[in-house]
């Protein structure tokens, strides 16, 4: 049960933000930004990043939405989704993007600057500055979103299909709308 009266009946961040358009609004354009607008890489790629800092946080909604939202963009789909969810080292992807991935979830576990040795693995497989950055800021707001989520005790959609509905959604009209 949510910690705090939510309005809609919309599941995880999506009843905060139909319950508060003043902070859906800045909180969707960053997601746009970070997930969906031009850089190198590919958005099923940061989408995957969202999934994967979301799974650490034990945040099913965001790891389930943006899993979604990736397999629906990444060859492989949802099984990849799963095999990286599972353990990233196992999975069929890029050695850029399992360097990535680990950066990732060193912003996850703490504030601190990422390791050295992340970030060499990270540049030796092909990653540059703009790969990096968008990963730190990624896994950065995506702790924030978790939180969000997870600390008001958000409800999960009850309809099995909602997640890929969700990532169709996501992929064709973005994260522009609040619900």
């Amino acid at each position: 049960m949510p910690h705090i009266e939510i309005k809609s009946d919309l599941p995880g961040i999506r009843g905060l933000m139909a319950d508060r358009p003043d902070t859906a609004v800045p909180l969707n354009r960053l997601a746009e930004t970070l997930l969906r607008a031009p850089r190198s890489l590919p958005p099923g790629e940061r989408e995957l990043i969202a999934a994967y800092v979301s799974e650490l946080n034990r945040t099913r909604f965001c790891s389930d939405t943006h899993g979604a939202a990736a397999a629906a963009q990444l060859e492989g789909g949802p099984g990849l989704v799963a095999a990286v969810l599972a353990d990233p080292d196992r999975a069929d992807i890029t050695p850029r993007l399992r360097a990535l991935l680990r950066i990732a979830a060193e912003v996850r576990e703490q504030a601190r600057p990422v390791s050295d040795h992340a970030l060499t693995t990270a540049r030796n497989e092909g990653a540059g500055d703009d790969e990096i950055h968008d990963t730190v800021l990624i896994a950065a707001a995506f702790c924030m979103y978790n939180r969000y989520v997870n600390c008001l005790a958000t409800t999960l959609p009850t309809r099995p299909d909602y997640y890929d509905e969700t990532g169709r959604r996501i992929v064709t009209q973005g994260y522009g709308r609040a619900a």
